[in-house]
């Protein structure tokens, strides 16, 4: 029996290269740009993935950058846009015109589409809205009612569903006439008739059954899916220990609202990385791209104060000491040695742990497996520093007992340092505070006190010996 429906022939497109954008490519362009070769600069980027493209005008100053992509056509200029980096993709969206940007929107998929409006200005995204395809516009305000950090911000909306009793013929009708618009097509969900999720499946499975036989008989009724509420990072941690490709979303009751694809995942897990990093270090991740320079000192400003105060005390520990530091001077060269040698064991601690609290890998409920594991290799590394240094220390001094001294306090320091770093992060999650936000600052100040303060307390004790 022939089907019905029949593939059009297509012409076969041109393929793409990977390419290294190198400083000859980047002059080469530069050259074309300022002599305006629209042709020939074509040539060139109508080979590249959109990705490579977006390295490209990356690296040009604005004016050339809206002038590139421009040139590109729009199907592949609304792949380019999200490549971009925040800065260039915010000038062009300030200054593409209405109906540029609709038709932009318009081909991309609901998810990025909503991730861009989202970043328009409340006039200009009402009128992208408005002069938008119906259907399109109505996914797309759906997708803005959710918070961006939740799997509801962050699903698409363009699923395969068919009814339970449906065949596996009409579900492939289903699989082709969406293929032709939308890519990324793992899984055939199921739904009743109240739209309520049953369960999934794969394409695979679609083809290696007979036409006639209903869905309900194939599809796995054991669906990973979550609802629109849970957090992004929760959804990237799924997708990890389940080793899933698309995962659907549905409402508190169960009815099938749209699905997440393993590449908006991999965009999860690396702005959630970069916001970690950034905020150990008392900042933020976007802060070089979007802010002025006025704005990341008033955000940071914060946290140096803190941090500064915190070495207040480290200050008053040394005045403290003044009397054992003036009779034996050279102590005061090994202080700042051990300040930063257990403040980076800790802050290394610390990132792990913050790491593993993000993927999933350190447990709460098991709080003492990563105490045990960090306190095992701060005992190594504490006992290697501890032994050079107190070497270092006896041939300096002069004294076997100075070298005990500078060591014990290394070794005492680094796995105090060790503790703090793996402790406190995940006590922090537990008060349900960001344990990113509280590692960092507070982990290297802290160390400088309680070095300083160790050392110069067993100094002080030998004192009479030294």
């Amino acid at each position: 029996m022939i089907d019905e429906e029949r593939d059009t022939e297509q012409v076969p497109t041109q393929p793409r290269h990977l390419i290294e954008v190198d400083d000859e490519l980047m002059d080469d362009l530069e050259d074309l740009v300022r002599s305006r070769s629209d042709f020939l600069i074509l040539n060139i980027l109508q080979d590249l993935y959109p990705a490579d493209i977006a390295h490209i005008i990356n690296r040009f100053e604005t004016e050339e950058a809206e002038y590139i992509f421009k040139l590109i056509p729009t199907e592949t200029a609304s792949e380019v846009i999200l490549e971009l980096d925040d800065v260039h993709r915010e000038d062009l969206l300030q200054t593409m015109s209405q109906p540029k940007l609709t038709e932009l929107v318009g081909e991309m998929a609901s998810d990025d589409a909503a991730d861009i409006v989202a970043e328009l200005s409340e006039e200009k995204a009402e009128e992208v809205l408005e002069t938008m395809n119906v259907e399109d516009s109505s996914e797309v305000q759906e997708l803005l009612r959710y918070d961006e950090n939740t799997a509801g911000g962050i699903m698409g909306k363009e699923v395969a569903v068919v009814n339970a009793k449906d065949t596996v013929k009409q579900a492939i009708r289903v699989v082709r006439k969406m293929a032709k618009e939308h890519k990324n097509i793992y899984s055939v969900y199921v739904v009743d008739e109240k739209g309520l999720l049953l369960g999934a499946v794969p394409l695979q499975d679609l083809l290696v059954n007979t036409p006639n036989r209903r869905m309900y008989k194939l599809m796995n009724a054991e669906v990973i899916s979550v609802t629109t509420d849970i957090d992004q990072e929760e959804v990237a941690r799924i997708f990890k220990k389940y080793d899933i490709v698309s995962l659907p979303v549905t409402d508190k009751v169960g009815k099938l609202l749209g699905r997440i694809t393993v590449d908006d995942v991999v965009d999860v897990m690396e702005e959630e990385h970069q916001e970690d990093v950034a905020r150990m270090v008392g900042s933020d991740a976007d802060e070089l791209e979007r802010r002025s320079p006025a704005e990341i000192a008033l955000l940071r400003l914060p946290w140096v104060l803190t941090t500064l105060s915190i070495e207040f005390v480290a200050g008053v520990v040394i005045h403290f000491f003044d009397q054992t530091l003036s009779k034996v001077i050279l102590l005061a060269s090994f202080m700042p040695i051990i300040s930063a040698i257990s403040g980076n064991t800790g802050l290394q601690s610390a990132a792990i742990i913050v790491r593993g609290l993000a993927t999933g890998h350190v447990d709460l409920n098991r709080w003492w497996n990563p105490i045990v594991r960090q306190f095992q290799t701060t005992l190594i590394i504490g006992s290697a520093c501890g032994a050079l240094i107190g070497a270092i220390g006896a041939i300096w001094h002069g004294r076997a007992l100075f070298g005990l001294v500078v060591g014990f306090s290394m070794f005492i320091s680094i796995n105090i340092s060790g503790f703090v770093g793996t402790s406190v992060p995940m006590i922090s999650k537990r008060l349900g505070f960001d344990p990113a936000i509280t590692a960092g600052p507070f982990e290297t100040a802290f160390q400088d006190v309680v070095g300083i303060t160790i050392f110069l307390t067993i100094a002080t004790a030998l004192l009479r010996w030294l």
